[in-house]
């Protein structure tokens, strides 16, 4: 190949290449920083820490061994798995914890609220629930079916407030044990799916996640009904998983937290939104320090260290682990260390009855 030939195919590549880079997509397109700043990755929490929202849905068979050792890598020291069924599920998994690590997980039941105001319905599921409580359940967790698939004995959807529901509610707050609930999904999945909505990507990437105002009733009234439901039982703990949605809105939030005594929040899957409001989120974290619970939702090791670095330092523009969740950088909120404890593991310990409170500092 002469000298001629060369440079034409040179060229012919260098064509190619550019014309590959300017066709790049906007899912496609996500640069390395040049920015330097000091800062660095946070492996392990600066104090051990209870995972109020974690899954585990093998645990009544469950070799407990790897996850324990991953658990001690990021110094957790206790996993409450949420996916505790109900029944022989919840007997086993509480069997599987007492024979191998007792003091590391707790479970809470779950109910299906399928078929609501049948005879028989709620007595079935208050006593049931009474009997997972007996065997070893530490709290109840109510998933988003309820009040988004959920549907009573006529085929309606089933609202978070219905009347028919308010004796398990009641016996939670007998029990003296926390409903962690999880209701709707981020309110950007129920708006228009234009180049306005902050969720573009994910809408993109996972459409199934794309609501209507009939798919299957409009976001504000689900969250509506989660509030009112709260209000009329203020003998019951609550804890709102993923900040109620309203971590982008802090604001809303602590107007939600004056109003409401017995809620509180978890902010499992929502850190991204704290980590783009360093200041204005440190001050929501020292007032409402005991209403704020550590949470993850899915139990990716991995991701845990974006957690700690986003609450414990006070470093700047650095990345989040899912861009489809946040293409923007995260900054730290340096919160102080009695505000961390309790973050990480004091009101967990306070509002989850039975957990080991000998793994914790003071």
């Amino acid at each position: 190949m002469n000298f001629k030939k060369i440079s034409i195919l040179c060229l012919t590549l260098s064509l190619i290449y550019n014309s590959n880079a300017q066709d790049v997509s906007f899912e496609d397109y996500n640069p390395t920083s040049t920015l330097v700043v000091p800062g660095k990755v946070i492996k392990k929490a600066k104090f051990p820490f209870i995972d109020i929202h974690g899954h585990q849905y093998r645990m009544p068979t469950q070799n407990l061994t790897p996850v324990i050792a991953a658990m001690d890598t990021l110094n957790m020291g206790i996993m409450v798995n949420l996916s505790g069924r109900s029944g022989e599920d919840l007997q086993k998994s509480v069997k599987n914890i007492a024979d191998h690590y007792p003091n590391r997980f707790v479970v809470f039941a779950n109910i299906n609220f399928n078929g609501a105001g049948a005879d028989g319905w709620i007595e079935e599921k208050v006593n049931q629930l009474k009997e997972d409580v007996k065997n070893g359940a530490r709290g109840l967790k109510v998933y988003k079916s309820l009040g988004m698939y959920n549907k009573d004995v006529n085929g309606n959807r089933l609202a978070i407030d219905d009347e028919r529901l308010n004796p398990i509610w009641e016996a939670c707050g007998d029990l003296g044990i926390p409903v962690l609930i999880h209701s709707a999904d981020p309110k950007s999945f129920w708006d228009e799916f234009d180049i306005d909505n902050e969720r573009w990507l994910e809408l993109k990437t996972h459409p199934r996640r794309k609501r209507s105002v009939t798919d299957p009733a409009p976001w504000e009234q689900i969250i509506a009904e989660q509030h009112h439901m709260f209000k009329n039982h203020p003998k019951t703990i609550f804890i709102n998983a993923h900040m109620g949605w309203y971590a982008n809105n802090l604001g809303k939030l602590g107007k939600l937290l004056d109003e409401i005594p017995n809620m509180n929040v978890g902010i499992g899957a929502i850190i991204a939104e704290l980590g783009r409001q360093p200041r204005f989120a440190k001050a929501f974290f020292i007032k409402y320090q005991d209403r704020i619970l550590f949470g993850k939702d899915s139990w990716k090791p991995e991701e845990f260290p974006t957690y700690f670095r986003v609450l414990e330092s006070n470093d700047e523009y650095f990345p989040y682990h899912k861009k489809y969740h946040a293409y923007w950088a995260m900054y730290g909120l340096d919160l102080p260390d009695e505000v961390l404890k309790k973050v990480y593991y004091k009101n967990a310990l306070r509002i989850v009855p039975g957990l080991d409170k000998s793994l914790f500092p003071n």
